[in-house]
């Protein structure tokens, strides 16, 4: 199968639009698919190994998020979908350059599948206040054009339900369980992050308004904890003022990234706006117990009082409570750690890479019965 990957982000940008990207091709070049990611240029000449070939459309840093970058306008789309005679498009997280990549598949009439993988309304809100209305007509257009939407989570399907988006099924995302494991847990990190034994609260995402990492002040106030947080965006400057006390280890990835979830006592997520949450799922696999707002994607994946803790969106004083809850019961957290990991170990990249291909055949099978 020849499938184009038209994505609004791709490595070495670290994002769950970029990583899904990225694994969706791995398993499509694995499984003996002929894949082609469009995406927009990175700065500088910063690369990856790719399995496969990417076409770079010249880009712009988002204005004051500059590791957001925006493509601009460009042919280079609807000719590598042309050059790699497609079969299928694959948009993923369709905003500026996949609606390009939409218009360009519709014109050339090559299904596409489009994945819903950002609140955008939910950032509207955030950034500007208002816009919930023009976000949804943006996100409606592009995908009721398409041929088929998959949705990350429950949440997130009944939103794009209850907006008016046709053909919506259910897609979740993979987790690496090789990589992320209970194994990984670090003693000498543990100690460097917290000398004095202290509890360790951390958070891995991007530090950007949407993701209400100052929620984690109260948790900061707690004796004997120690938040750790993993990231970097906008807001760092306003969270380091915001958490005092905490530790900032900036950006990490791969190997580290999960030592560093293994070496954590309790994940706390506070973002509200997520339609998944891959790193409440990686927290999973390390065997942590998790905190998360009972919103969108964590829903779905943690089960409150089994796994971790759900907890009311957009409150301090939730998340502190929960986080106490959790501080002086590490027979409970051990409990926690062992059903988180049990149940992300079968959302291996391959299993949901092998339910994606089946959307592309009901697709392909779809168009084939319109022609005949």
């Amino acid at each position: 199968m020849r499938v184009v990957i038209v994505t609004e982000s791709f490595p070495p940008d670290v994002n769950g639009v970029a990583h899904c990207a990225l694994q969706t091709a791995r398993h499509l070049a694995a499984r003996g698919h002929d894949p082609l990611v469009i995406a927009p240029a990175v700065a500088g000449d910063a690369e990856i190994d790719a399995p496969c070939p990417v076409v770079r459309v010249p880009s712009l840093p988002l204005p004051g998020y500059p590791q957001v970058r925006v493509a601009l306008p460009s042919r280079r789309i609807a000719a590598a979908i042309t050059a790699h005679r497609a079969e299928i498009v694959h948009l993923a997280g369709p905003f500026v350059l996949g609606v390009r990549g939409m218009t360009a598949a519709a014109r050339l009439g090559v299904p596409a599948v489009a994945v819903y993988q950002t609140d955008l309304a939910g950032y509207a809100r955030t950034y500007v206040g208002a816009g919930e209305a023009a976000a949804w007509r943006r996100i409606r257009a592009v995908h009721s054009a398409a041929d088929l939407t998959l949705a990350p989570s429950s949440a997130a399907a009944n939103d794009l339900a209850e907006h008016g988006i046709p053909r919506v099924r259910l897609w979740p995302r993979g987790v690496d369980t090789e990589r992320f494991r209970p194994e990984l847990r670090d003693e000498e990190l543990r100690r460097r992050l917290a000398p004095n034994g202290e509890l360790i609260v951390g958070y891995v995402g991007r530090l950007a308004p949407e993701k209400h990492v100052e929620l984690l002040a109260g948790v900061c106030r707690l004796p004997g904890v120690r938040v750790v947080i993993v990231g970097d965006g906008p807001s760092e400057t306003s969270l380091r003022g915001a958490l005092p006390g905490a530790v900032f280890l900036g950006r990490s990835t791969g190997d580290e990234l999960a030592r560093t979830f293994a070496s954590f006592d309790v994940f706390a997520h506070t973002g509200p706006y997520e339609t998944f949450c891959q790193t409440v799922q990686e927290a999973m696999a390390s065997g942590v117990p998790v905190i998360a707002p009972a919103a969108g994607g964590p829903l779905d994946l943690v089960d409150h009082g089994r796994t971790g803790l759900l907890v009311t969106p957009h409150d301090t004083d939730a998340v502190t409570a929960a986080v106490e809850e959790l501080a002086f019961a590490p027979a409970l957290r051990a409990a926690y750690g062992q059903a988180a990991r049990t149940t992300v170990e079968g959302r291996t990249w391959a299993v949901v890479g092998d339910q994606l291909l089946g959307h592309y055949t009901e697709v392909l099978g779809a168009r084939t019965a319109v022609v005949a």
